[in-house]
């Protein structure tokens, strides 16, 4: 008898969990404009060239970064690259949304696409001697360029 009661707890538990599961769409495919109303953001956009697009978006849920690519390996690249600066990425086919991690898990309820996280390499402490006070990261977000710009 008590066997069938822990059974039953076990069945039912699984059960309830199962209804509070986040639901994860499809992952979503489409123009930098298209990923942006489905995500619904008014994209801010600040470059559109060949090989990528991209765009600031600010909705309730935090500030974001948006980024079309023409090519899988130039998201690829793109990846590897901003992985040595840390963060959270939401990535999908050939494209991503960077920005803090809590946007970026919210921002995948409405996009689908795969969390990825890179450590933070920078303390924020301002004693590591490169003149940024940290990460180079400004209230407008304009001091974390390295893995943008390649000049």
């Amino acid at each position: 008898m008590a066997l069938a009661v822990l059974a039953l707890a076990l069945l039912s538990g699984c059960g309830a969990n199962d209804d509070e599961a986040p639901k994860t769409p499809r992952t979503a495919t489409g123009s930098l404009e298209q990923l942006a109303e489905q995500a619904e953001c008014d994209p801010n956009v600040q470059t559109d060239a060949d090989e990528l697009r991209q765009a600031n978006c600010k909705t309730a849920d935090g500030r974001y970064i948006l980024t079309t690519f023409a090519t899988d390996r130039g998201l690829r690249e793109w990846i590897n690259e901003a992985n040595d600066y840390g963060g959270s990425y939401l990535v999908g086919r050939k494209w991503v949304a960077s920005g803090d991690a809590e946007v970026v898990e919210t921002l995948r309820g409405r996009l689908g696409g795969t969390v990825e996280t890179a450590p933070e390499h920078h303390s924020g402490s301002g004693d590591d001697d490169s003149g940024t006070g940290g990460s180079g990261e400004s209230e407008g977000g304009e001091g974390h360029k390295g893995h943008h710009d390649k000049g």
